[in-house]
């Protein structure tokens, strides 16, 4: 089948649209922190039945201390930073522009993996930087009567929505570092799904520290009875499923398969639709009005990462 990779890619941009809206309603409803507790763990389950039945082992199996180190820090970075910024951002502006935010992630990647790991950044690079940036700019910036630029979101909101980004961005590139060590870990004689199924043992392991990561900050904000309400909360449950099942489940598996089909740049670029997906049915389901400028920003936010990936 022709563009079979390009045709998933665009799925998993899909699944990320209904993971957005569905986390959208979901930390109104209960919290951003009881949410992605409730989502990382849920993501645990899942990931661990999905190992027990391709491996035989319930859990990440063959991983050193450190897989598990470097897992745990691009948890930390792009989880419970990252997330945190990102739900909050959902609450502070909406799923639809922090969505947009989320067009930095791939440049904040690159400019991560060129500072961590050495990997060549050109000046291209730098130029589709700036359309992405620009792109987010024409969506956020607006010029009132007396000329003065001014922002049309809450500054609260943008910063979350740089952080969600930041996070995601750097979170990858350190994840990347320990499924290295991860792979390196395994030994010849494991079986042969481990390798393939690599991905999700690694994202099992962020997804368990993630779970810790929020406990601790609800159990510090003394908000752990929330968490209780939540769960006793069956429409937010629902919520919670859903965009578990779309997002950790889904999403991670179809992008992984996505990039087995067609080159990498290509599928992230086509993964990065998403701001461009939800507009309608964000606009359709919360009766918002979408402004000409705003599409015009999030298609310059996304021809950005499109170019960041072509050039």
């Amino acid at each position: 089948m022709h563009h079979i990779g390009e045709i998933i890619s665009l799925i998993v941009a899909a699944t990320w649209t209904v993971t957005a809206l569905f986390a959208d309603k979901a930390s109104h409803r209960i919290g951003s922190m009881a949410a992605n507790v409730l989502r990382l763990s849920l993501a645990t389950l899942l990931l661990a039945l999905i190992l027990w039945a391709s491996t035989g082992h319930p859990y990440p199996a063959y991983a050193d201390g450190n897989a598990w180190l470097w897992l745990a820090m691009s948890a930390l970075v792009g989880y419970v930073f990252g997330d945190w910024c990102l739900f909050n951002c959902y609450l502070s502006i909406g799923a639809r522009f922090g969505q947009l935010f989320m067009t930095l992630a791939p440049p904040i990647a690159a400019i991560a993996g060129w500072a961590i790991l050495g990997e060549q950044l050109s000046w291209k690079a730098g130029i589709a930087m700036l359309v992405t940036l620009s792109g987010i700019a024409i969506s956020i910036l607006s010029r009132n009567s007396g000329h003065h630029i001014s922002f049309t979101l809450p500054v609260k909101g943008i910063l979350l929505g740089l952080g969600a980004g930041l996070g995601q961005g750097v979170g990858l590139v350190i994840s990347k570092v320990g499924m290295q060590y991860y792979s390196d870990a395994i030994p010849a004689d494991a079986p042969a799904a481990m390798q393939n199924l690599l991905p999700f043992a690694s994202t099992m392991i962020r997804a368990i520290v993630g779970a810790l990561g929020f406990l601790a900050l609800m159990s510090l904000q003394k908000e752990l009875p929330r968490l209780k309400a939540a769960v006793l909360d069956r429409k937010a449950m629902g919520y919670v499923l859903i965009m578990t099942t779309f997002g950790p489940v889904l999403g991670v598996s179809l992008s992984l398969m996505a990039v087995q089909f067609t080159n990498a740049g290509i599928a992230s670029t086509l993964m990065a639709l998403t701001p461009v997906m939800i507009l309608f049915p964000y606009a359709f389901i919360y009766k918002q009005r979408i402004t000409p400028k705003e599409i015009l920003g999030v298609i310059v936010s996304v021809l950005g990462v499109a170019l960041f990936f072509m050039l």
